[in-house]
């Protein structure tokens, strides 16, 4: 395990940056103080939110089938299917009221858990509703309920337990194809509308959403993008992104849109983006989503709705409990839309008797695999060959152009980075001493540069010269495993950790380990999408600051060394850095298509450029750096494991980069 001597740095780093941006956003809305500002806002915020969830696809005919129904005395259910793809299947639940003429409708949006429709908490809001005169349709999430994404030859469910990490995983695909597990969440459920408002018993006049943690998550996004809703309720999701970030809290791909910070948005947008909507923002006592956020949230939108003239219709409710949609959340929700579907009674749930989960199911196996639909993945599948056949080979100088813009690179400092002179250390173990170097490869951030050398050194050493070694995590361990081919008593050997790796590896995110679904990797490449600035691209940004150092120092040629997530760190600097004239890359992917070719990816979310299979693919960036005498060494598949020698051979040689291949 490394030294971790910024292991805070990170985090405090993004913390900065979401208070500078909370700030920035008070003082830009402070001066909204009439009603025609108001309404000029929430059309602004509309737009942008529609803009990064867009382009929606195509709407299709729904296909949608009953495919059985339960008997209660006051209500019954049916079993839905519908296509809110072509072949992409979803499976719901209709709850109507046995009593003539139409109803009400609400839209039931669940929560990350694995039975989906049929969680305890998701059937009792959809029996409650119902038996107060509600069509209710609660439909299953991707990876939840009877969607399952990830399926064995036999189709039985790869292991139990995983919807969020399989949402994640699903995400970061979707990442390289410049899409957004969100919208497709999203689409799943304006589809859903689209059924529940065809049905006949439903109230087109009054529509309601609801849902609780990843539900409330959908319901927030959904009040924002779709103009037929008329109430809303969200459960333990909202608070604000800054108490998030602050609170060291990671959240599921879907949950994470892309550029939302660059557009000046918070949590409160995607309702004031309907305002003056009706809307309760429901939240818990002891909620890991911030309360407090909840409330500061719910002060900013009630500005806007009593500029609106309507401060009635934002309501707020913190229940006394932990995270979940229990009883006091789900009868403040009946009370508040039965206000506003003008509905009599009162608020009280009735008495809920929960269905066996196989009884809800809509196919006799609870798995979509038995009606062959088709998985994310899938389309995944489709739309990286269609890029991979639509794609022109481009340019050197254009590529280079491309790779700086998708990581949003721009141009370095001429000034020389300032470093602070660490202490030694020493690696008794490879009998070498290490001395450190603290660069400042922008403010709040400190990149450890090391020198390797048999005797001890303290001044940053001069020379003409020199390799540069990227590690996989960390340095000590890759030179433990002779990952690297270095002489140091015959050459000048760096090595250089960019954040997030080796000496600043947070000590964040619960001390997750580094690829687990929630860990810190994950974590600050989730607020670099947000941010519109990739995590990747501040990663090879610290190497080229390290670059600029050393060749202010004499280091005209530079052999610049990758390994595992190093190895693209290193690939993206080298080929945007005339310093670096030669590159050897350890453990590296061939290609990011591959990657949309399996089900499983063990690559971090941090390595996955945002629409990459748009412009280009490795192979491109490996024909580039040709010129660098590149070398590819042991590389690794999508699941971090060596190649079989003889397919890796054969892969190489159809992607056309086998001549970098070697074995030394």
């Amino acid at each position: 395990m490394p030294i971790s001597s910024y292991g805070h740095m990170l985090q405090e780093y993004y913390v900065d940056i979401a208070r500078k941006n909370a700030a920035q956003r008070t003082v830009q809305r402070s001066g909204i103080e009439t009603r025609q500002q108001a309404l000029a806002l929430c059309y602004s915020v509309r737009r942008k939110i529609l803009n990064i969830f867009g382009p929606m696809p195509v709407r299709t005919p729904l296909c949608a089938e009953t495919r059985g129904e339960i008997n209660r005395k006051e209500y019954r259910i049916e079993k839905i299917i519908y296509q809110s793809r072509p072949g992409l299947l979803v499976t719901a639940n209709l709850y109507l009221p046995k009593a003539p003429g139409k109803h009400p409708a609400v839209l039931g949006v669940c929560g990350h858990s694995e039975a989906g429709k049929a969680e305890p908490a998701y059937q009792s809001f959809a029996q409650g509703l119902v038996k107060k005169g509600y069509v209710v349709l609660v439909l299953d999430p991707l990876s939840q309920g009877e969607r399952d994404q990830f399926v064995l030859e036999n189709n039985d469910p790869m292991k139990p337990g995983l919807c969020c990490p399989q949402h994640n995983m699903m995400g970061k695909q979707l990442h390289l194809v410049n899409d957004f597990l969100g919208t497709w969440r999203a689409w799943d459920g304006i589809r859903g509308l689209d059924y529940l408002l065809s049905r006949p018993e439903a109230d087109q006049t009054r529509v309601g959403v609801t849902g609780n943690s990843g539900g409330g998550t959908m319901t927030t996004f959904l009040n924002a993008l779709d103009s037929r809703f008329t109430m809303a309720a969200p459960g333990c999701f909202v608070t604000t992104y800054l108490r998030n970030v602050e609170n060291e809290e990671p959240q599921d791909s879907e949950q994470i849109p892309p550029a939302l910070f660059r557009h000046g948005l918070d949590m409160a947008d995607f309702f004031i983006a309907r305002a003056p909507r009706p809307v309760i923002l429901l939240s818990q006592q002891n909620d890991f989503f911030d309360p407090r956020g909840t409330v500061e949230t719910f002060k900013e939108i009630q500005k806007i709705y009593a500029l609106l003239g309507k401060k009635e219709n934002i309501q707020l409710f913190i229940g006394p409990r932990g995270h979940g949609y229990f009883i006091e959340n789900r009868e403040a929700m009946y009370r508040f839309f039965n206000t506003h579907a003008h509905i009599s009674g009162n608020a009280k749930e009735p008495s809920i008797r929960l269905e066996k989960e196989r009884n809800l199911r809509s196919l006799k196996s609870g798995r979509l695999a038995e009606r062959k639909s088709k998985r994310v993945l899938d389309f995944i599948r489709e739309k990286a060959s269609e890029l991979r056949n639509n794609r022109k080979p481009c340019g050197h100088a254009r590529l280079a152009g491309q790779i700086a813009s998708l990581l949003r690179i721009g141009p370095l400092l001429k000034t020389v980075p300032n470093y602070r002179l660490l202490k030694n250390l020493r690696l008794k173990d490879l009998g070498l001493h290490m001395g450190r170097y603290a660069v400042e490869t922008e403010p709040g951030i400190q990149c450890v540069l090391k020198v390797l050398d048999p005797e001890e050194i303290h001044c940053l050493p001069a020379g003409c010269e020199a390799k540069l070694l990227i590690p996989h995590i960390s340095i000590e361990k890759d030179l433990k495993e002779n990952i690297f081919p270095i002489q140091p008593d015959r050459e000048r050997v760096f090595a250089f950790d960019p954040r997030g790796i080796g000496e600043s590896l947070p000590l964040s995110c619960d001390f997750s380990p580094f690829f687990s679904p929630y860990g810190c990797d994950y974590f600050y490449a989730s607020l670099g999408l947000m941010l519109d600035q990739p995590y990747l691209g501040r990663k090879v940004h610290d190497v080229l600051v390290c670059l600029r150092l050393l060749h202010s120092t004499g280091y005209c040629r530079i052999h610049l060394m990758g390994n595992g997530i190093g190895a693209l760190v290193a690939a993206f600097a080298a080929a945007l850095a005339d310093h670096a004239t030669r590159v050897s890359l350890f453990h590296a992917p061939l290609s990011y298509h591959e990657w949309t070719q399996t089900s499983i990816v063990q690559w971090p979310f941090s390595h996955m450029v945002r629409g990459v299979l748009n412009q280009f693919d490795l192979p491109d960036v490996y024909t580039l750096l040709a010129k660098k005498q590149l070398r590819i060494v042991h590389p690794w598949n999508a699941r971090m494991e060596p190649w079989q020698k003889n397919l890796c051979f054969k892969h190489a040689r159809k992607l056309g980069i086998h001549m970098f291949l070697s074995q030394k």
